[in-house]
């Protein structure tokens, strides 16, 4: 008899997005001829910077001949990218790195998701609410959340409340923890956190000797001075904080898939007898064990990003998605709804009218309109109430959302 894993059991049957598809999908089938606007799931709409494509092609000729064909690469990714990644992110903010704590992958999600399988069942989890699902989904998978309670929440799971009252700005758990999800800037709420609020985040691990997943995916949006790039902006970061980051918000690969993981060695993990091991070395071991490596023609692609014309084709793109932003967010203002975030980051978070259910309005909006938002229970209990647009769309079709939406009032 083969036993399963029962804590996927556990787990709601369909993963959050997939079950906003299958209600959109639902919807078209009744109403084939509908114009649906997608604002809700964070897929991109422009297409590849041109030097992207001009370097994939160059290596897809490379790997067409005998004299210049690669097969397997290395499972952490090539020094080409690793050292442009090490010179441009991260020593231009006062960074320094060594090539062997740059792991490169096929996206941030998956690390995000994997990291855990480096630590042990008994520590405990914080997580901000509302979250991003992969965190806590991944705790549960993992067996690490415990059973959940009356309240609805997993019991070996800390909640950290983000709310209106607090600018959606976390506080420091009142109980000890031990590895700490944050994203910042936010997904789901588009707030970012300044020098003075990271530090005190770093400051708590150190003190907790608690270790930080550092969700990075949305840096390439900020553009306020006192929001920092990296967590290793901040005095002891790297003694404390694995940082995650992802090329597909950044340059549209979310078709491509490429990320990179940083694990500084300096980051200590311990065994029950006290011992002190090298994070960085579980997870080199684990990298080499699972994973074959990121596409040597992708990598290159994503080299191209840091050439001058990349950076600057690239950053065309976030513009765009950032001038998105800024219309969804005055538009939803002027119609009288209760805005955050949209100014440094991608995701705009709105709260319902009238205290409507964010499934309900989902339903509303999908169903009046044909425009698809993102219900904010599916973030955790903390966002119930609110819904979640997104500015990945194209100009005109986030221009006629918003006129739909002010033709609803």
């Amino acid at each position: 008899m083969t036993l399963i894993n029962e804590n996927y059991l556990k787990l709601p049957e369909c993963y959050f997005f997939n079950e906003i598809e299958q209600k959109i999908n639902a919807h078209k089938v009744v109403h084939p001829k509908a114009d649906v606007i997608r604002l809700g799931l964070g897929d991109v709409s422009q297409a590849l910077p041109g030097e992207v494509v001009k370097a994939m092609e160059n290596a897809t000729r490379e790997l067409s001949k005998i004299e210049t064909f690669r097969g397997y690469g290395p499972e952490t990714g090539y020094r080409f990218l690793i050292d442009k990644i090490i010179k441009y992110d991260y020593n231009t903010r006062g960074v320094s790195l060594e090539p062997d704590e740059v792991f490169i992958s096929d996206g941030a999600k998956s690390d995000v998701g994997n990291i855990g399988h480096i630590f042990g069942r008994d520590n405990i989890i914080a997580i901000t609410d509302p979250v991003y699902p992969v965190y806590e989904n991944a705790a549960i998978m993992g067996g690490r959340s415990g059973h959940l309670t009356e309240q609805n929440i997993w019991s070996n799971i800390v909640y950290i409340p983000c709310t209106p009252e607090n600018n959606f700005i976390p506080e420091l758990p009142k109980e000890k923890v031990d590895i700490i999800y944050l994203c910042y800037p936010n997904n789901p709420t588009g707030v970012a956190l300044n020098k003075i609020e990271l530090k005190k985040w770093v400051d708590y691990a150190l003190e907790n000797q608690a270790i930080i997943i550092y969700d990075g995916a949305y840096v390439a949006y900020i553009k306020e001075d006192d929001i920092p790039h990296s967590i290793y902006e901040i005095k002891g970061a790297k003694k404390c904080a694995i940082e995650i980051r992802s090329y597909s918000k950044t340059a549209g690969f979310t078709g491509l898939r490429c990320s990179y993981t940083i694990v500084p060695k300096d980051i200590i993990g311990y065994t029950l007898m006290n011992e002190k091991i090298k994070v960085n070395k579980l997870w080199n071991r684990r990298a080499t064990t699972y994973y074959n490596g990121t596409s040597y023609i992708v990598q290159r692609g994503a080299e191209a990003l840091y050439s001058r014309k990349g950076f600057k084709q690239y950053q065309t793109n976030i513009d765009y998605y950032l001038t998105n932003a800024s219309i969804i967010r005055q538009e939803m203002i002027g119609a009288g709804y209760e805005v955050y975030g949209g100014v440094n980051a991608p995701h705009i978070w709105i709260k319902t009218p009238k205290n409507t259910p964010s499934w309900r309005f989902f339903q509303e909006l999908l169903y009046e309109i044909n425009v698809v938002c993102t219900p904010g229970a599916g973030f955790g209990q903390g966002g119930e109430g609110f819904f979640r647009f997104t500015a990945f769309n194209t100009r005109e079709n986030t221009i006629e959302a918003m006129n739909r939406i002010k033709k609803r009032i």
